[in-house]
């Protein structure tokens, strides 16, 4: 025997062992982007496929009928450390493994979960977390289906809420907080960039204040948003954020060809939502992970480049005399919000490339605009290979009671782009002859 190689006792040709991950090479750690081309995976177990296969299957078969007990005891939670090995595919499987290992490379999580969409992910996690009578504390603006998860679904169900602004200060932080721990505070959920205004959230005072304020099991767990700038642009887990939660439709699929979510973080805070997740069914399906799969190999390279070319049309848009204002996070270092420009130096490495663009006007004219694209595709959404813009206020954000959309500024003059991976000079072309329409 060799460490290759495994000889069959009945001199049948050998059976090489599968091979551990590789994660550095003479002392260099790999970069994600590497990693995404193998990480979680040995061709050795698949027959030799260089790619993953796709396992379309329901159910896994069991070695013996005690590897069976010892799985569904962990899965039960009778024995710690959760399952072993594959049973069922409500629970997990090959393809959804994988995909779980790299996700959590990208931010050095330590584990990962993936899920039928980024509102089930959502809707597991806060499932996982509350019960009646707690609240929950969030950042606002939210997405408009989280919100109403929030505010009208459990409610219902007598979970309570208390909001602050995005761009909040420490002390605004700390007056929510101290009101909110009069009661049971089970999560603190953000969401940074804010959807669709693009303020930052201030995750480090979040997680000060969480700490000033709350000590042992009442501590709450700070969950956060990473959607819009993650993971290559901004990685809450390093200013203080326990979980981070990802609408893998966006960047991380890139194509929209797929409906996906992501939650990563602490082994402690996946296992209690991978126990939500086993009862209630919101893993993805094994298609999905595998396309995934595929994209993750080159979200670098889409995001970077959607990034470069969000630039040079901010820069074009900011200059137009028909536009108001452009909330573009590369311009706050140019000094228009010392609050925002701040916690951009401290959170983010780069300013993404979707962005709210305010026209002079209001619905008719934002409607006149979107009208008149040609390159840019009227639909919501962000994060894929085309450019996409929509209109907030009466789209995605629809159902928000009219006062909050106007305190939160969502207002009807408000249009949110996407900026895809098209030359950046023909989608300047096409933003200034919609413009001709306003």
């Amino acid at each position: 025997m060799t460490d290759e190689t495994e000889a069959d006792l009945t001199g049948a040709t050998p059976r090489r062992r599968p091979r551990a991950n590789v994660e550095s090479i003479g002392g260099r750690k790999l970069r994600p982007s590497t990693m995404m081309m193998g990480h979680g995976y040995d061709p050795v177990l698949s027959e030799g496929s260089l790619k993953p296969p796709i396992f379309l299957t329901s159910t896994f078969v069991f070695p013996n009928a005690a590897a069976g007990k010892r799985h569904f005891e962990g899965v039960t939670g009778k024995r710690p450390g959760g399952a072993e090995g594959l049973v069922y595919s409500r629970f997990n499987g090959p393809n959804q493994e994988i995909l779980e290992d790299r996700l959590a490379v990208w931010e050095e999580a330590e584990d990962a979960l993936a899920f039928s969409s980024g509102m089930s992910a959502i809707a597991t996690l806060f499932l996982s977390m509350v019960k009646p009578g707690d609240t929950i504390v969030h950042s606002g603006p939210l997405y408009a289906a989280t919100e109403t998860l929030v505010a009208r679904i459990l409610g219902r169900f007598g979970v309570n809420w208390l909001d602050f602004p995005a761009g909040a200060t420490r002390a605004e932080i700390d007056a929510v907080l101290t009101k909110a721990a009069t009661g049971h505070v089970a999560l603190i959920y953000l969401e940074s960039p804010a959807n669709p205004t693009n303020a930052l959230v201030d995750v480090e005072a979040v997680a000060a204040s969480r700490d000033a304020i709350f000590t042992g099991e009442n501590k709450p767990p700070i969950a956060i948003d990473n959607t819009f700038l993650g993971p290559l642009w901004a990685q809450p887990l390093k200013q203080g954020a326990d979980i981070v939660v990802y609408s893998l439709t966006k960047y991380a699929g890139g194509h929209s060809d797929l409906v996906a979510g992501g939650v990563l973080g602490t082994k402690a805070h996946i296992n209690t939502i991978r126990l939500m997740r086993n009862t209630i069914g919101t893993i993805c399906d094994p298609n999905t992970a595998w396309m995934l799969l595929r994209s993750l190999e080159t979200l670098e390279l889409r995001m970077s480049r959607a990034g470069e070319n969000a630039a040079k049309v901010c820069e074009f848009l900011a200059a137009h005399p028909k536009v108001q204002h452009v909330g573009y996070l590369g311009f706050l270092e140019r000094g228009e919000d010392a609050r925002q420009a701040d916690i951009y130096r401290r959170h983010c490495t780069g300013a993404g490339s979707t962005f709210s663009l305010y026209l002079k006007g209001g619905e008719t004219e934002a409607f006149a605009f979107l009208d008149a694209l040609r390159i840019a595709k009227l639909a919501v959404s962000l994060g894929g290979t085309e450019t996409l813009a929509s209109h907030p206020a009466g789209m995605t954000h629809l159902s928000v009671p009219e006062a909050r959309k106007q305190a939160l500024g969502i207002t009807d003059n408000l249009v949110r782009i996407s900026i895809g991976v098209e030359d950046a000079d023909d989608l300047i072309a096409d933003f200034e002859e919609a413009l001709k329409a306003v």
